[in-house]
């Protein structure tokens, strides 16, 4: 039954898809059959081409999304512990975080340059912010009643941080990793698709656009989606277990 309730919106989704394919609303070419995308896939992978894609495109998320979760963790518990640091870093993360990541493209590929390191500083950049934010936030809320009864219990300021200020923040605290890793998703194939690399998914994207390879785009674009899929289920969800539901801070 659980298997059907997670099934249920793909085939759904599949049954809508393969509905309009065989209408003919869509010439076949712009609007394939999900038989076609799924031969397509199937080829790609079997010539080993989408894996490649794969395996640079992650290695640029890894690298950028490491960035961001480290120094904007980092600096959300300084802006929510310390005033000062708030006070000098709320402005600029207020200004930078509106500004769309396509918008740095430019300035970051002519600093670092076309390649692997430009792309990487900009997702780093871009999924900076929501890490940030979420954390600044949480690390604020935690409620004062518990810092108050750790520290008549004599909690010093690092069992307080330990103990109270991290477990109280984390839920918000990998809900900001969760939005910076869609961040970091959405620049790096923008970029990708931007020619600023060789090779990646967004790159496969966009070269099969340029031959009306509808198939191998769609093929691409799932690949991104069972990726993403794959990192919520065997990264952030044992993250989760094994901290925020296991303190009892969420429901399981």
């Amino acid at each position: 039954m659980r298997f059907l309730g997670v099934a249920a919106p793909f085939l759904v989704v599949g049954a809508l898809w393969e509905i309009v394919a065989q209408s003919g609303v869509f010439p076949p070419r712009l609007f394939p059959p999900l038989e076609e995308i799924a031969a397509t896939f199937a080829r790609l992978t079997a010539a080993g081409i989408l894996p490649h894609h794969a395996a640079l495109t992650l290695w640029r998320l890894a690298a950028g999304f490491a960035i961001a979760a480290l120094a904007g963790v980092l600096l959300g518990i300084a802006m929510g512990r310390s005033r000062r640091a708030e006070a000098f870093l709320l402005p600029l993360v207020s200004i930078g975080a509106p500004v769309p990541g396509l918008a740095y493209a430019p300035l970051f590929l002519l600093w670092f340059g076309l390649g692997d390191s430009g792309s990487i500083v900009l997702v780093g950049f871009v999924a900076l912010f929501p890490v940030v934010l979420n954390t600044w936030t949480e690390v604020k809320a935690v409620k004062e009643i518990w810092l108050r009864a750790a520290q008549t219990m004599g909690a010093d300021d690092r069992r307080l941080f330990r103990h109270v200020i991290l477990p109280g923040a984390a839920p918000y605290i990998l809900t900001g990793l969760r939005l910076g890793l869609a961040q970091a998703w959405r620049i790096l194939v923008a970029v990708e698709m931007l020619a600023a690399v060789p090779w990646g998914l967004g790159w496969l994207i966009f070269g099969a656009r340029e031959f009306l390879n509808t198939d191998a785009m769609l093929a691409g674009i799932a690949m991104i989606g069972i990726l993403g899929l794959a990192l919520e289920n065997l990264v952030f969800r044992p993250i989760e277990r094994y901290t925020v539901v296991r303190w009892g801070m969420i429901a399981a």
